[in-house]
Formats: structure tokens, C-alpha cells, sequence
């Protein structure tokens, strides 16, 4: 199931409700399958058995949600759920309310558009209905039910299909009694909506990261989005994938591209999210060459993964979310820096933590099929180092540790080993009976 980090702590993403229905069919190891062409989908969008506030019975009781809330907060994980604000064509709300829905001149409901996608089996909501007043009392009372329910982080499905007055009345009404409360735009659009979605309230954003590849892409987009006036408002969540986002990149160059994403997205990002565990074991079959979506989705498809498949990633994921836990580095945006590298397949940038004392050297090979090398440059002065100084770089990864010394040093990444470094800086401290120490 997908995890976003908040702050260094793993945040476990469930959508709210499971509807299947008549529907579904049984799939690829029983599991059960939308019918192509018919109506319905597992995704949080209801069905004739309950609404926005309901769980299907195949998933447990609200008792059981309740639970798995409380049990999840002694592991230090918090449960976040998708708020998908679309119906599916049997859902209550269309019997008891139709008129919150469009509807076209022959009588039928105008089913959902995100150009240049049409999904025929959703129904939007009209935020601009003449009874507007009460729908929008109604879906902000389904944020109300799960905070209710213990949920304080919230997937918003795309927000910039709905009208923005909406969003800036109801996260305001919700923050107001619940500031701690954080709210995900998921919303892959052009920047200015972006933007404007996070000042009307939207506590983080979904961005072009998935489609950032190269060197010179990832530099200009991160420095653009962290070192600029756009990161006084607008904070990214860097994904690699999401349940609608199989990227070309992870289709054609297997585990290791999943890696190299990996640990750009959790170095990069003080916060990240990935899809899994679609993710964590590399699944990388889309529905068609061309496209950039999963076969078998589990929008339409309650999945039951192996995770003890040798692919697994977990073991990765574990470590890096213990590195960004332990270093406040990695926590923030604010000190991002790319440095010179002599290989464009080589990308090397710092974090640092405000008061300058954690110190973390991130060098990615972006290359998943070959060993690449290279010279690196560190501007020491902005570390307070001198030219001749030694200092140590520890990679978290592995535990092994390297004596540099100048601003100009070697690095050499084989995908087949490790994809990348994440070095701490440590000054030296001492010399004591022949053995260096630094801190």
C-alpha cells in the first residue's frame, strides 16, 4: 500500500473504502477484477453498498479501521486516506441527491474528464449546483468523519478539477479546528494552478518529479521548486510513481531504475511518497508500450502481493527512512545545493540541517545499466573546510568510510552494487595514537 514520509516517518496511505460489487470478477490469483466497461472501481468513489464515510465489508468493520489506526501509532505510522470527491454511478449520494451532478440533454449523468483522459464509469460532483451550500457542507463533513476516525493525513485527488472557492472555504474551516491536519494535492497540472492550490491551503503537492530524468532536468527543477520565491508557499512531495504513474523510465530498465528513483525521491524531498507495494517489488507492466499506466491497477483490482519476492526493495526503503529519521538534514528543503560533477550521469547536491552541523552528500548514478565515475567538486568555504583540511565522508548506506581531503574527489557507482552514496560530512576532530577522528 503506498507510504508518504512525513518528516522521516513512514505515513501508510489507505483509500477509504473498497467498493466492488457486481462489478467485479475473479482475476489472476483470485483476486478480484473490474469488468472492463462496466461500472465501479475499488478507488474511494462508493458504490451501492455505502458512500465517502463507509468501508467495504471484504476490508473489516469501522470497529476494525479504528484498530488498525491505534495499533499503527505504536509503530510510530500514521494512516492517511485518498479523498477521491467523484462518485461511482451507484453511489448513494446519486439516489439521494442527484441533483449535486451534471447531467447532459438526453438525462444521463456527464460522467468525469481530465483531458486528455475520460473516465466513463466516474461522476463528478457540480461544485456550482443551486444547492451548492449544502454539498460542499457535505463533503467537508467526510473530512470531519475520518478526522473523527483518527486520520490526520489526506490524499486529495485532483483538487484543481474542482472549483478553487471550495478548497479555500473548506481546508480553511478544517484547519481552523484542526491545524494539524495535513492535506496532499494531488494535482499533476500546469504550475500557476499548482501553486494557487497551495495557497488556498494544500499542505503539500504532487510536481513533475516523476518526468525530472537527466542531470540538467532534476537540477533546474529542484533548484526551481526549493530555491526560489515558490518554496515560501509550496512544498513538493516527490513520488516516483502513484497508482495512476508507471513512468517509461521504471518500464524499461527494471530494479535498479526503481532504485536510482528511490533514492532521489528521499534525498531530494524532505517529504516523499511512494506507490507500493507495486513499488517496493518493481512492478513495471503497463497496460500498453505507449502509456505511462499499470496492467492490473488496483484501482480496479483488490491485489494480494508476495512481499518476500527477492525484488523486494524493503530492505532499501528501511535504511533510507532510518537515515532521514536520524539526520534533520533530509527533513528540509531549504539547503538544497548541486554540486559539479565531470559524468552527466552523475547528479551530487547537499542538505543541510539549519544550524549547519548535519551535513548530507547525496551522488546518484543516474544510469541503471552501466558503472559510471567521475570528479566531484565541493565548495568547502560553504561547509567550513579549508582547502588543505581532511574530513571524512561516511556512507549511511553501507557503513563504510572515506578520507577526502580538497574540494576535488573521485566517485565511481555500479547499479549492480549500489546506485548511490549517502555521505555525512564529519570534520576532523583529533589524532590519537595513530588513528584520525572526526565528528
Amino acid at each position: 500500500m503506498p507510504r508518504i514520509s512525513k518528516m522521516g516517518f513512514d505515513v501508510l496511505y489507505l483509500p477509504p473504502i473498497h467498493p466492488i460489487g457486481k462489478s467485479f470478477r475473479k482475476g489472476k490469483n483470485n483476486n478480484p477484477v473490474c469488468e472492463p466497461g462496466e461500472p465501479g472501481s475499488p478507488w474511494a468513489i462508493g458504490s451501492s453498498e455505502g458512500g465517502h464515510k463507509a468501508i467495504h465489508s471484504e476490508l473489516g468493520t469501522l470497529e476494525d479501521f479504528r484498530r488498525l489506526v491505534k495499533k499503527a501509532d505504536e509503530f510510530k505510522i500514521e494512516i492517511a486516506l485518498d479523498i477521491a470527491f467523484q462518485c461511482s454511478p451507484d453511489h448513494p449520494y446519486i439516489r439521494e441527491h442527484p441533483e449535486w451532478f451534471r447531467y447532459r440533454s438526453d438525462g444521463s449523468i456527464q460522467y468525469a474528464e481530465n483531458p486528455p483522459k475520460k473516465y466513463q464509469d466516474i461522476v463528478p460532483f457540480d461544485f456550482e449546483c443551486d444547492d451548492w451550500k449544502n454539498l460542499w457542507l457535505e463533503l467537508k463533513s467526510i473530512f470531519e468523519f475520518w478526522i473523527g476516525q483518527g486520520v490526520k493525513i489526506f490524499r486529495v485527488d485532483n483538487p484543481h478539477t474542482k472549483t478553487f472557492g471550495f478548497w479555500e472555504w473548506c481546508l480553511g474551516e478544517l484547519k481552523a479546528k484542526n491545524p494539524e491536519v495535513i492535506f496532499l494535492a494531488e494535482a499533476f497540472t500546469r504550475p500557476k494552478p499548482m501553486y494557487r492550490l497551495a495557497k488556498l491551503g494544500f499542505t503539500q503537492s504532487y510536481n513533475y518529479f516523476p518526468w525530472r530524468n537527466t542531470k540538467e532536468e532534476l537540477t533546474e527543477y529542484l533548484t526551481q521548486i526549493t530555491r526560489t520565491s515558490v518554496a515560501e508557499f509550496f512544498r513538493p512531495n516527490l513520488w516516483p510513481n502513484t497508482p495512476d504513474i508507471l513512468t517509461h523510465f521504471l518500464q524499461q530498465d527494471g530494479r535498479a531504475a526503481f532504485v536510482i528513483r528511490f533514492m532521489l525521491a528521499a534525498t531530494l524531498g524532505a517529504s516523499y511518497g511512494i506507490y507500493g507495494p507495486a513499488f517496493e517489488l518493481c512492478e513495471n507492466t503497463p497496460t500498453e508500450p505507449s502509456g505511462e499506466e499499470y496492467l492490473n491497477s488496483e484501482k480496479y483490482e483488490i491485489k494480494r502481493w508476495d512481499l518476500s519476492a527477492p525484488q523486494s526493495l524493503e530492505s532499501l526503503i528501511t535504511r533510507v527512512n532510518q537515515i532521514r529519521r536520524e539526520n534533520p538534514a533530509l527533513q528540509s528543503n531549504r539547503n538544497l545545493k548541486f554540486h559539479r560533477t565531470d559524468n552527466p550521469e552523475l547528479i551530487a547536491y547537499t542538505k543541510s540541517s539549519d544550524d549547519g552541523r548535519d551535513v548530507i552528500l547525496t551522488v546518484v548514478n543516474l544510469n541503471p545499466d552501466f558503472t559510471h565515475s567521475g570528479w566531484l567538486d565541493l565548495p568547502l568555504k560553504d561547509f567550513e573546510l579549508d582547502i588543505g583540511e581532511k574530513f571524512q565522508v561516511h556512507d549511511l548506506l553501507t557503513g563504510a568510510c572515506y578520507v577526502w581531503s580538497g574540494p576535488h574527489n573521485y566517485i565511481e557507482l555500479n547499479p549492480a552494487v549500489s546506485s548511490a552514496h549517502i555521505f555525512r560530512l564529519r570534520r576532523f576532530a583529533r589524532t590519537e595514537k595513530g588513528v584520525d577522528f572526526f565528528i
